[in-house]
């Protein structure tokens, strides 16, 4: 892992950017810091400055976003709590991924989640609707008759299964989940945050969950994955509702690669990825790599 502070990292963005008002040594620090990461974690900001630092470290978001565009920004939205016991994405998270979607002139932003919970109140209560509208975007609720059949051509357990299809006709799909315990897989991040696109069942996904997530990680891929530790649920998952079990970490992960993004993730919850069989299964299928951590790109706001 490459780790820069604050200073170094501001540093190496005036290096790239053409900046004249570069620290002694500036040219220097841009050398040893990879120019196109695709593995970023910041730590130590505001849920906001994490999110923009990490985008940009990776590119900015019009790497990922072409004008007119229709985003899909997708958090967790699953459950009637508010923004500090940790459950659903941070609002501000989502707010920000919204704006900079805008501004690199993508043409309308979606927000939805096909919540676990009464929808109305997981919107409201986790402060996401307001927070997403503010911010521009177009903020509804899952409506069961939009769901529909898709083949799973590449699926193991999962040959068929439904999607919701605003899911399906968006141009890129951003991925910003929560990190949190879960009781089944034991963590839950990006990879099963694709639940909330889905209809049907969802229960029988936990029945062989490790394939079957895979399956359904096979038909949409995210442009772009924000994993939220800006508050992590450590015990309880994935509802909560005591804030001991909440540790606020003030963190974040971002990155292209779906199974190293859950790794990283993973790795910095405290268990190492290769315990958990959904990113075993991801990696074995070809959807990433967990070997892509070592490159990471870590930078501390603190300094």
């Amino acid at each position: 892992m490459i780790s820069i502070n604050r200073r170094r990292f501001l540093a190496v963005s005036a290096g790239l950017t053409g900046l004249s008002l570069l620290p002694a040594g500036g040219q220097i620090l841009a050398a040893d810091t990879p120019a196109n990461p695709e593995l970023v974690k910041v730590a130590n900001g505001e849920p906001a400055q994490l999110v923009k630092t990490a985008v940009n470290a990776l590119g900015g978001m019009s790497k990922f976003i072409d004008r007119g565009d229709k985003v899909l920004v997708k958090p967790n939205i699953g459950w009637d709590r508010n923004p500090p016991q940790g459950a659903n994405t941070h609002p501000e998270v989502v707010a920000e991924t919204v704006k900079l979607c805008l501004e690199a002139g993508a043409a309308e932003v979606l927000v939805f989640d096909h919540t676990c919970n009464t929808a109305s109140r997981c919107y409201d209560n986790s402060g996401i609707a307001e927070a997403a509208k503010d911010a521009g975007a177009k903020v509804s609720f899952v409506i069961d008759k939009f769901f529909r059949n898709v083949d799973i051509k590449d699926g193991v357990a999962l040959k068929k299964w439904k999607f919701y299809k605003p899911a399906l006709d968006a141009d890129k799909l951003i991925n910003v989940p929560i990190l949190k315990q879960h009781s089944l897989p034991g963590l839950t991040i990006g990879l099963k945050n694709i639940m909330g696109i889905i209809g049907g069942n969802r229960g029988k996904i936990h029945q062989n969950f490790d394939v079957k997530i895979v399956d359904l990680n096979t038909v949409i891929q995210p442009a772009l994955i924000i994993v939220d530790a800006t508050r992590v649920l450590r015990r309880n998952g994935p509802v909560g509702g005591n804030l001991a079990d909440v540790d606020n970490m003030r963190q974040l992960i971002a990155g292209t690669d779906p199974v190293a993004v859950d790794a990283a993730a993973a790795e910095l919850f405290g268990i190492p990825p290769k315990r958990l069989g959904f990113i075993i299964e991801a990696e074995n299928r070809g959807l990433g790599s967990v070997k892509k951590i070592e490159n990471m790109l870590c930078i501390d706001l603190k300094s």
